[in-house]
C-alpha cells in the first residue's frame, strides 16, 4: 500500500489527522528547542571549565568529564532523533548544525562510480553525454592490518675454499625480536599515552585474531623501557641545565602485598617559550614510594636555579644554602587565587570576588607579554603590574584586619600574605611565570590514567611509568606525535652511536626518519 492510499477520504477524518500532525510538530518543536538549549548551555560551561587557566581541582575535573558525558549523549539524542524522522523545520527556531570541515586530503579516496542510465528516462533517447558528476565524500574505516615480516638470511658457499658466508643478524628493539618497532611503540603509547591497561590491550588483540597474552605484553614494556633509558638520561640532564624549572607531584596508587598503597610521581618541567628561550620544552619525571621530602633533594641534587612550585614543605630545604648551589623559590598564584574563587563560587564571599578579580587583572597582562623577553616582561611589570600588586597587598591586609584568623576567608588571605615575597618575585625577573601551570598540565594525564589501570603493580612499575611518561610527555610538549617518534627511535636505537644519541631527541626528529627508514 503506498503513502497516499493511506491517507482519509472524509473530511472529519481528514481535520483530525491535522490537529494530530499539529499537536506532534508542537511536542516535536518543544522537545527539539529544549534540546538545542540544554546543549548550548552544556557547551557554554564545559568552555567555562575547560577555560579555566589556573588549574583545575579534581572535584571540578569530575564536573567537566560528566558535563561531556551529557553533552555527548544529547548530541547523540538529536542525531538519532533527525536520522528516525523526517526533519521538522521550525521557523521560529532552527537548530544550528556546526560546519561540516572536509575530509583529511592525505587519505585515499577510493571511487565508486554508480551506472547511469543507457537511455533517457524522459524521452527514451540513447544519445547521452556526460555534463559532469556529482561527489559525495564517506569517511571509512578499515580494520588495522597485523602481518608477520620474515627476516631471511641466505647462506652461501664458497666453491673455492667452501667458507659459508652469510649477512649479518638484524638488530631488534629488544631481544629475542618477536615485537617489531612500530607493535612496541603502539603497545606503550597506547598504555601511557592513551591510559589503556594491558589486559584491555590483550583482550582487543584477542579479537583480532592475535592472542598476545599480558605477561607477553608486560615482557615487552619492561624491555623497551629499558632500551628507551638513554633517551630518558639525556631528556632529565636537558631538564636540570635550565635556569628555572617548574616542579609538582601527584599520587600513584601501588599495589602491596594484596592491597594498595600510595606512591608518588614527580615532574619537572623545562619550558622557557613564556620569556623567548630559544631551547625546546621537555618534563622528566620520577617515582618515590611516599611524599618525603628526600626525594625531591635526590632529583634535584645537582640543580641551581629557579624552580616554580607549589607551597610544599618537603621543598623547604632545597631553598636553604647548599651545593652546587642555591635553588630560588618563585610560588605559584594560580593556587592563591585558587583558595578565593572556591570561596567566592560557594560562598559568593565579597572579599574572595574582589580578590580574585585583582589577580585576574593580573593574569591578564601576563598573557599580553607571553613569549616577550625577560628584559620586555619586566618592563611592563614594572609599569602595570607592581602598582597593580602594591595595591592589593595593602587592600589584603586591610581586609585580614577585618575577619577572623579561622575564617576561610581569613586562611585564605594568610596563604597569600605568608607568601608573598616569593609571590611577588615575578616582578623582577621575567623568567619567572606568574603560575605553576607548566608542571599541573604535565600531571593531567596521569590522573585520567590513574582511573583506568586502577594502580602500578610495584615499585618498579612506577620508576618504569616515569621513564616513559618522560618520553610520551616530552614528545608531546614538542608537537611532535610520540607513537610514531617512538617506532622510529626502537627501530634505529640498537645501531645508533652513543655519541649522537641527541639526534634522536623530539626536538630534533623529523617525520621523514620514518619515510626513510621504511624506504
Amino acid at each position: 500500500m503506498s503513502n497516499d492510499d493511506s491517507l482519509p477520504t472524509d473530511l472529519a477524518s481528514a481535520h483530525a489527522l491535522i490537529i494530530a500532525q499539529r499537536a506532534a510538530l508542537i511536542a516535536a518543536q518543544s522537545e527539539a528547542q529544549h534540546r538545542a538549549l540544554l546543549i548550548e548551555k552544556l557547551k557554554y560551561t564545559i568552555k567555562k571549565l575547560r577555560h579555566e587557566q589556573f588549574g583545575q581541582s579534581s572535584e571540578r575535573r569530575a564536573l567537566l568529564d560528566q558535563l561531556e558525558l551529557q553533552l555527548a549523549d544529547l548530541e547523540e539524542d538529536v542525531a538519532q532523533a533527525e536520522a528516525v524522522a523526517e526533519t521538522i523545520t521550525v521557523p521560529s527556531f532552527e537548530r544550528r548544525k556546526p560546519a561540516r570541515r572536509p575530509l583529511p586530503v592525505h587519505l585515499p579516496r577510493e571511487r565508486i562510480v554508480y551506472p547511469a542510465p543507457s537511455a533517457c528516462p524522459c524521452c527514451g533517447g540513447g544519445t547521452l553525454r556526460k555534463i559532469g558528476e556529482d561527489v559525495t565524500e564517506t569517511l571509512e574505516l578499515i580494520p588495522r592490518q597485523w602481518k608477520v615480516i620474515q627476516h631471511v638470511r641466505e647462506k652461501f658457499s664458497c666453491r673455492a675454499c667452501e667458507t659459508i658466508t652469510q649477512p649479518p643478524a638484524p638488530s631488534h628493539p629488544i631481544a629475542r625480536g618477536r615485537a617489531g618497532p612500530k607493535l612496541l611503540a603502539h603497545i606503550l603509547f597506547s598504555k601511557y599515552g592513551l591510559h589503556l591497561p594491558l589486559n584491555r590491550q590483550s583482550a582487543t588483540y584477542g579479537r583480532e585474531g592475535i592472542d598476545l597474552d599480558v605477561s607477553t605484553l608486560a615482557d615487552w614494556v619492561g624491555a623497551a623501557a629499558a632500551t628507551l633509558m638513554p633517551l630518558v638520561e639525556v631528556i632529565r640532564a636537558h631538564v636540570f641545565a635550565a635556569e628555572r624549572i617548574h616542579a609538582d607531584d601527584t599520587t600513584v596508587p601501588v599495589l602491596a602485598k594484596g592491597k594498595t598503597r600510595i606512591g608518588r610521581l614527580w615532574t619537572y618541567v623545562r619550558d622557557d617559550r613564556p620569556f623567548a628561550g630559544p631551547d625546546p620544552p621537555a618534563a622528566v619525571f620520577f617515582y618515590s614510594r611516599d611524599r618525603g621530602g628526600e626525594h625531591p633533594e635526590q632529583h634535584l641534587s645537582g640543580y641551581a636555579g629557579l624552580m616554580q612550585a607549589d607551597a610544599y614543605a618537603g621543598f623547604n630545604r632545597l631553598y636553604e644554602v647548599r651545593k652546587p648551589g642555591p635553588i630560588i623559590e618563585a610560588a605559584c598564584w594560580a593556587h592563591g587565587r585558587r583558595k578565593f574563587f572556591d570561596l567566592a563560587r560557594i560562598n559568593k564571599a565579597p572579599i574572595a570576588i574582589e580578590a580574585v578579580e585583582r589577580i585576574d587583572a593580573l593574569f591578564a597582562i601576563e598573557r599580553e607579554i607571553n613569549g616577550m623577553t625577560p628584559q620586555e616582561r619586566v618592563r611592563v611589570r614594572n609599569e602595570r603590574s607592581r602598582p597593580l600588586v602594591i595595591k592589593l597587598e595593602s587592600w589584603l591586609r586591610e581586609q585580614r584586619a577585618r575577619v577572623s584568623k579561622n575564617s576561610e576567608t581569613g586562611k585564605a588571605i594568610d596563604y597569600s600574605l605568608k607568601r608573598w615575597s616569593v609571590l611577588t618575585r615575578y616582578l623582577d625577573d621575567g623568567r619567572i611565570c606568574m603560575s605553576n601551570n607548566a608542571a599541573e598540565r604535565e600531571l593531567r594525564g596521569i590522573a585520567v590514567g590513574r582511573r583506568n589501570w586502577t594502580f602500578a603493580g610495584s615499585d618498579d612499575g612506577g620508576r618504569r611509568a616515569a621513564a616513559i611518561y618522560t618520553l610520551v610527555q616530552t614528545a608531546k610538549l614538542n608537537d611532535v606525535d610520540p607513537q610514531a617518534w617512538l617506532a622510529d627511535v626502537l627501530a634505529r636505537l640498537p645501531d645508533h652511536p652513543a655519541k649522537r644519541i641527541h639526534e634522536l631527541l623530539p626536538w630534533n626528529w623529523r617525520p621523514q626518519n620514518i619515510a626513510a627508514q621504511a624506504a
